[in-house]
């Protein structure tokens, strides 16, 4: 087979080498890009003699598939696909796996890292500090003895009910399926609504989709707590930006922690979340850690190897 990598995995060379060696040592050819382009001749080209093709967050659509004639098998860097064209796929029946669990630590540390950030200024004191500040102004919050609200309990989400918890959180959960892992840890699944009115701490952890796209909304806000704080380091199509941006000019809830757009960056610098108040924004990088990127690029492999076998794992379509 000829495996095809559109764009780069983020990791050194030398560990790709490690992570593709068992592909390589079945005698498959396989050709990666070091560089990301957006320009669909040049993806088509890139391609169009591929068996199995291998992307992270690169978009892929109708027009650059029908174009690659060859492609049997779809193997996503990422934990999301709605950046494939999945209902294109299953009419050719070409076959998609994702990299299911790959950055659940990274993704839940994050989380934190922005709720920290909001609750205690972290961002605003290095700011004043390096300009001979003071504390004054820069008294935050404790996480411990608050209601974090999870909103998604798939392995991410339940990473960070876990890691609540460790903080001296009180937990509750809202999914559209009940996990008995999340219910023995004594925490109550509840109502979205009741979630968010009883929370301190709203984290987003769900897919995009038909059902969550803009789950988050004016009405959705307006259910917080003035002194809440929201966290999305799931989807920028999860978030009504404009909404969001709205309450925190308004103070009508107190900060945001924001990972994750309706586009990728680089933002148009007046996006209304890059000029909200009380607001920490990273450039999606929750998934980005050293650890993650790698664990993907072996998930990505053995995805391949479990095709090849006839056992499909991580299996979208």
């Amino acid at each position: 087979m000829k495996i095809v990598i559109l764009e780069p995995l983020g990791i050194a060379s030398e560990k790709l080498e490690v992570a593709c060696a068992a592909v390589k040592a079945k005698g498959h050819t396989l050709v990666a890009y070091d560089t990301r382009t957006e320009d669909v001749q040049e993806l088509a080209e890139r391609g169009k003699d591929a068996d199995v093709i291998v992307i992270a967050n690169q978009p892929l659509r109708k027009n650059v598939l029908e174009k690659c004639e060859k492609v049997k098998f779809i193997s996503v860097a990422f934990t999301g696909v709605d950046h494939v064209d999945v209902a294109y796929c299953k009419q050719r029946g070409i076959a998609i796996s994702n990299a299911a669990g790959y950055s659940t630590h990274a993704v839940a540390e994050l989380a934190f890292g922005l709720a920290i950030s909001v609750l205690r200024y972290i961002p605003a004191c290095d700011t004043v500090c390096r300009k001979e500040g003071t504390k004054a102004g820069m008294i935050g919050t404790e996480l411990f003895g608050k209601t974090f609200g999870v909103v998604g309990t798939g392995a991410i989400g339940c990473e960070v009910a876990k890691i609540a918890q460790a903080f001296g959180c009180e937990v509750l959960a809202y999914s559209r399926s009940k996990r008995p892992e999340i219910e023995k840890m004594g925490i109550s699944y509840v109502s979205l609504e009741e979630l968010l009115q009883k929370s301190d701490i709203v984290s987003l952890h769900v897919p995009l989709s038909a059902q969550t796209q803009s789950l988050i909304g004016k009405e959705q806000i307006a259910l917080m707590k003035p002194n809440a704080i929201l966290i999305n380091t799931a989807r920028g199509g999860v978030v009504e930006s404009e909404a969001l941006a709205e309450a925190l000019n308004t103070e009508k809830i107190a900060g945001a922690g924001i990972d994750v757009f309706e586009t990728e960056p680089p933002l148009a610098a007046n996006h209304p979340l890059l000029t909200a108040k009380h607001t920490v924004v990273t450039p999606h990088v929750a998934f980005a850690s050293q650890e993650a990127l790698f664990t993907r690029a072996q998930i990505v492999f053995e995805n391949i190897l479990q095709y090849e076998d006839g056992k499909q794992q991580n299996i979208i379509c």
